[in-house]
C-alpha cells in the first residue's frame, strides 16, 4: 500500500518550496518591462534623471532575480528527488518545456543580464537598450515554458499512454506548445506580476513622497507605475476571466469546487459571492449569489450547464469502473503483449486508466475494490472546496482592490497631485496585496488539480519518491532554514537598497556617471 505520510510530506515539501519561489517569479516577470519602459523614456529623451531611475530599480530587480533564479533550481531537482515515479511516468513530455526553458530562455537572460548592469557606460544607450529588453524577454520566456508544462499538468493534450514502454509519450508537440490552459495561464500570471510590480514602485515611490525625498524621481517612477499598473490590473481580470472559462471544459471538478457549487444548477447558474461552504453535509450555507453571472462567464451563454460536484463524482464512479476494465487489459497485456482481446478491451477504456488508478490508495489490485472503495476513490477527485472556495474570492477581491488603487494612482498623477496624503500611506500598505493574491492564485490551480499529478492520467500519490517520513522531514527543515536566512538577506538587501536612496553614488562621490553603478554591486556581491 502507498505509505500517504510520505506523500503529503513531498506535497509540503514542494508546496512550500514553490510559494517562496513565486514570492521572486512574478517581482521579475514585471519590474524587467517596467525598466524597458523607464530606459526607453531615458533613450528618447536623454534627461539623465531617467538613467538614475532605471538604474535604482533595476538594483532592486537584481536582488529579486538572483534569489528567484537560487530557489528555482532547488525545485527541478525535486522532480527526480521527491517526485522520481512522476518524471518516470510523464518525463517525456514534461521535461521537454522544462529543457527548452533552460536552453532558450535562461540562457538567454542569463546572457544578457550582465551586460545590464556591467554595461552602462560601456554600450550606447540603444544598444543597452536592446540588452534590457532582451532581460525582460528572457524572463518572461522562461515563464512561458514552465507554464507550457504545469498547463499540460491541468490538461494533458498532445500526448498518450504506451502499452510498451508503460510511459505517457508526446503525440503531438504542437498541442502542448498551443494547449489552451496553458496559453491562458501564462497570460493571467504574467499579467499579475506586472501588477506586483507596479505596486513595488508605486509604495516605495509613495514611501519617498511621505519623507519628503526624492521627490522628482518618485513622482516620474509613481507615474510610470500608476499607468503601467491600470493597464496590468484591468487585464489581470480579463485574463483571468479567459483562464476561468479554460476550466469548463477540462476541469469541470475544480470549477464547481472554487465555486462551492455541489449540484449543478439550472443554466446559467449563479456566482456565489459569499456562503460557506460544508464537507460535513455538503452544503453551501449562507450563500448570496449573484444570478447568472457564473453561468455567462464559463460558458460564455445563456444555456450552457455548470455542471456540481455531486453529479461530476458520479461521473468519476462510472470513469472508475471504466478504468477497473482498462486496468484489468493492461495487466494482460504486461502477460501476452500479442493479446489482441486485450488491446482492444484496453484500447476501449484507456482514456480511464487514470481513473482506475485512484483505488490504489485504497487496494493494491483494483480489479479487487468493492463498490464503498470505487465510491471513496471517487470522492476523492473533489478538492479541498472551502479552501479552493475562500482562495479564490480572496484573490478576485484584491484584484479589484488594485484595479481601483491604480486607478486612483493614474487620476492623481493625470492632476499632478502626486502627494496627496491619505493616498500615499495606502499605497505603502498595499504592497504585500498582491504577493497574497499570487499565493492565493497558485493555491486554487494546484490544490484544485488534486487528486491529480497529471488531471485524469495519474493520481499524486502514484508520482512520489520511496523515501522515508525522517527523510523528508530533514529536507523540509533545512530548506525552511536555509529559505529563512534567504529571506532576511533579501529584505535586508532591498531595504539597503531603498535607504541609501536612488542619488546615493552622486551624494558620496559628486557627478561621476562612470561609477554610479550600486546595481552592479550589489549583484556582485550577490553572486
Amino acid at each position: 500500500m502507498i505509505d500517504l505520510a510520505v506523500v503529503d510530506l513531498s506535497r509540503l515539501q514542494f508546496a512550500l518550496t514553490a510559494l517562496y519561489h513565486f514570492l521572486f517569479v512574478p517581482l521579475t516577470l514585471g519590474l524587467s518591462f517596467m525598466l524597458v519602459i523607464m530606459e526607453s523614456i531615458y533613450v528618447m529623451t536623454r534627461r539623465p534623471i531617467w538613467r538614475t531611475i532605471t538604474r535604482f530599480w533595476a538594483g532592486l530587480f537584481g536582488v529579486n532575480f538572483v534569489l528567484g533564479v537560487a530557489t528555482g533550481i532547488t525545485m527541478e531537482f525535486q522532480f527526480g528527488m521527491n517526485w522520481s515515479y512522476y518524471s518516470h511516468y510523464v518525463g517525456d513530455i514534461f521535461g521537454a518545456p522544462l529543457a527548452i526553458e533552460g536552453l532558450m530562455a535562461f540562457f538567454l537572460e542569463a546572457t544578457f543580464v550582465g551586460l545590464m548592469f556591467f554595461g552602462w557606460d560601456k554600450l550606447k544607450p540603444v544598444t543597452h537598450l536592446f540588452v534590457t529588453f532582451m532581460v525582460a524577454l528572457g524572463t518572461n520566456l522562461s515563464a512561458l515554458w514552465i507554464l507550457i508544462a504545469n498547463g499540460w499538468m491541468q490538461n494533458p493534450v498532445g500526448s498518450t499512454f504506451n502499452t510498451d514502454t508503460m510511459r505517457m509519450e508526446v503525440t503531438d508537440f504542437m498541442a502542448v506548445l498551443f494547449n489552451p490552459v496553458a496559453q491562458a495561464k501564462f497570460v493571467h500570471t504574467v499579467s499579475a506580476g506586472y501588477v506586483i510590480a507596479a505596486v513595488f514602485v508605486l509604495g516605495i515611490s509613495a514611501f519617498y513622497l511621505l519623507k519628503g525625498k526624492h521627490k522628482g524621481f518618485a513622482k516620474r517612477s509613481m507615474t510610470v507605475a500608476s499607468a503601467f499598473g491600470l493597464a496590468a490590473s484591468l487585464s489581470v481580470v480579463v485574463l483571468g476571466d479567459e483562464s476561468g472559462y479554460a476550466l469548463t471544459d477540462n476541469q469541470k471538478m475544480k470549477l464547481a469546487a472554487l465555486e462551492a457549487m455541489w449540484r449543478t444548477e439550472p443554466a446559467p447558474a449563479g456566482l456565489t459571492l459569499f456562503g460557506l461552504p460544508s464537507l460535513e453535509d455538503r452544503e453551501t450555507h449562507y450563500e448570496v449569489k449573484v444570478p447568472y453571472v457564473l453561468g455567462l462567464i464559463s460558458t460564455r451563454s445563456i444555456n450552457g450547464e455548470v455542471a456540481g460536484i455531486l453529479e461530476l463524482v458520479a461521473v468519476a464512479e462510472d470513469r472508475i469502473e471504466s478504468g477497473v476494465v482498462a486496468y484489468g487489459a493492461l495487466e494482460q497485456l504486461k502477460v501476452d503483449p500479442t493479446d489482441v482481446a486485450a488491446r482492444g478491451v484496453f484500447e476501449t477504456h484507456r482514456n480511464d486508466l487514470g481513473y482506475g488508478l485512484l483505488l490504489k490508495r485504497f487496494i493494491a489490485d483494483p480489479r479487487q475494490a468493492s463498490p464503498d472503495q470505487v465510491r471513496a476513490a471517487a470522492w476523492s477527485t473533489v478538492p479541498d472546496v472551502p479552501l479552493m472556495f475562500w482562495s479564490f474570492r480572496l484573490m478576485a477581491a484584491i484584484g479589484f482592490a488594485m484595479i481601483a488603487l491604480f486607478a486612483t494612482a493614474f487620476l492623481l498623477c493625470t492632476l499632478r497631485r502626486h502627494e496627496t496624503k491619505w493616498f500615499l500611506r495606502l499605497a505603502v500598505l498595499a504592497i504585500p496585496l498582491p504577493w497574497l493574491a499570487a499565493e492565493f492564485g497558485w493555491i486554487v490551480a494546484e490544490v484544485g488539480r488534486q487528486p491529480w499529478a497529471v488531471e485524469g492520467v495519474l493520481p499524486t500519490f502514484l508520482g512520489a519518491s520511496s523515501l522515508t517520513v525522517p527523510q523528508l522531514w530533514t529536507t523540509i527543515i533545512g530548506f525552511t532554514l536555509f529559505y529563512g536566512v534567504l529571506a532576511v538577506i533579501e529584505v535586508g538587501l532591498i531595504l539597503h537598497l531603498i535607504k541609501k536612496g536612488p542619488f546615493a553614488e552622486q551624494e558620496a562621490f559628486g557627478p561621476r556617471p562612470a561609477t554610479d553603478a550600486p546595481p552592479a554591486d550589489v549583484v556582485t556581491a550577490l553572486v
